[in-house]
């Protein structure tokens, strides 16, 4: 059976079997043995052929990786993990969207602490004219699923005021060009911030308020699964959220 998965890619990536060949030093007619009959390479092949295209190797080839070494790969893509949102250094938020040079985004109920840093507000603007993506996420303060999140962390009718108050802070970006923002009515097991390949993702804990849950920092490893699945988390909640219109 063709890997079919393989052809996929290299045809979204706008790719050749020549070139992936080139690329990794292989002989074309090896790539083409991968794609038509299904080949597995060799561990080196695949790690090379992943980073190439961007993409998992365990999605390349899903039967190829043990559990133990899938495991191992997606740990491998844990930076650091902090015990509390309040305990993340300032200028490792600034980091992570100043360094970004395709895509930023961020996925929150208010992610007010965001809205009201005046610099990084200022920096999404900047990148979004720069040509990057600006992807922002705003629980819909009309939702059941705001208020019921504000009721879960004990801030009560807090939530929906602060996803109002958050906005009103980001009217100002709203006519920039290449900045998105939409508004979902989705229960949130993780807030979600973005740059490029790199995650900082807050936990929501039952009982406690987003600043005092853990965060883990996250930097994608061709093979690792751990950022795929948050990236695939983020693109299914935009695909069903509202557009923010200018």
């Amino acid at each position: 059976m063709p890997n079919e998965r393989l052809r996929a890619a290299l045809l979204e990536r706008g790719a050749t079997v020549a070139g992936l060949a080139e690329a990794i030093a292989v002989d074309p007619k090896t790539v083409e043995r991968w794609i038509t009959k299904d080949r597995t390479p060799y561990r080196r092949h695949r790690y090379a052929v992943a980073s190439f295209l961007r993409m998992d190797e365990a999605y390349l080839w899903p039967e190829a990786l043990t559990p133990q070494q899938a495991a191992a790969v997606s740990e491998s893509e844990i930076v650091t993990v902090y015990p509390h949102r309040w305990a993340v250094p300032r200028d490792a938020w600034g980091r992570l969207f100043s360094d970004a040079e395709q895509e930023i985004g961020v996925l929150v109920y208010s992610g007010i602490f965001i809205a009201q840093d005046t610099g990084i507000m200022r920096l999404f603007a900047e990148k979004a004219r720069a040509g990057v993506r600006v992807r922002i996420l705003l629980g819909d303060p009309d939702a059941l699923e705001a208020a019921q999140h504000g009721a879960d962390e004990g801030a009560g009718d807090g939530m929906v005021a602060q996803t109002r108050m958050a906005l009103t802070l980001y009217r100002p970006l709203r006519q920039v060009r290449g900045l998105e923002i939409r508004l979902h009515h989705t229960i949130l097991y993780n807030s979600i911030y973005r740059g490029d390949d790199q995650l900082l993702v807050n936990a929501h804990i039952y009982g406690k308020f987003a600043t005092d849950a853990p965060v883990m920092h996250l930097r994608k490893v061709a093979g690792g699964g751990m950022v795929s699945t948050y990236l695939d988390s983020f693109d299914a909640v935009w695909a069903d959220a509202t557009p923010l219109e200018s």
